[in-house]
């Protein structure tokens, strides 16, 4: 066999930046020049800060096999449903990333600067608020946008000695948006990402 260059060039590294924005707000723009994004999110785009470890994008796909008696091997593999979702543990935790891991609730400030105190209460059970997830990486050539999401993962923040910091789990699931549309859009920049 005749030897190959193995393409090295769209090999991602860093763990980007995550951001939130209520439903239905506008996406960036997407503008590209010297084969990067060089435009910001628009202003509904709030950033949720730092991560314990980065965050992952999930897509699992369910399937059946159509199957008949004359054949051992499927006739057909059928999908029956996909969940896609986006994880991180926050190591920013306040106010306003606890608001957003539990879908809703208020957030009552009283006083300010060294006074400044900050009640949450968590949403009644069935108001609780999706949100729409963004992504960047960490160059701007990879951008993901989860149309609407609702934060299903289990809240378990444990506290600990020294170094140990304490983290707030988030998994975002992506459901399919009210206007039909597709749960998540995707894009990258240059030749090699395409």
């Amino acid at each position: 066999m005749p030897a190959v260059a193995v393409p090295i060039n769209a090999i991602a590294l860093g763990p980007g930046f995550l951001y939130w924005a209520p439903l239905a707000s506008a996406f960036p723009a997407n503008t590209v020049a010297g084969g990067v994004f060089t435009d910001t999110w628009p202003v509904a785009w709030s950033l949720f800060g730092a991560t314990d470890k980065g965050s992952e994008f999930n897509y699992e796909l369910s399937t059946d096999n159509v199957e008949v008696a004359e054949t051992l091997d499927a006739v057909a593999v059928v999908p029956t449903g996909r969940v896609i979702s986006m994880t991180f543990d926050l190591a920013q935790i306040h106010a306003t990333n606890f608001k957003l891991a539990v879908n809703g609730g208020t957030i009552t400030t009283t006083g300010s600067g060294a006074t400044q105190l900050n009640e949450f209460a968590p949403p009644e059970l069935g108001s609780e608020v999706r949100r729409m997830i963004g992504w960047e990486a960490q160059d701007s050539t990879e951008r993901l946008v989860g149309i609407q999401c609702f934060q299903t993962g289990k809240i378990n923040i444990s506290r600990a000695k020294g170094a140990d910091k304490a983290t707030l789990p988030n998994e975002w699931t992506f459901e399919k948006p009210a206007d039909g549309s597709l749960p998540f859009k995707y894009w990258t920049t240059g030749a090699a990402r395409a």
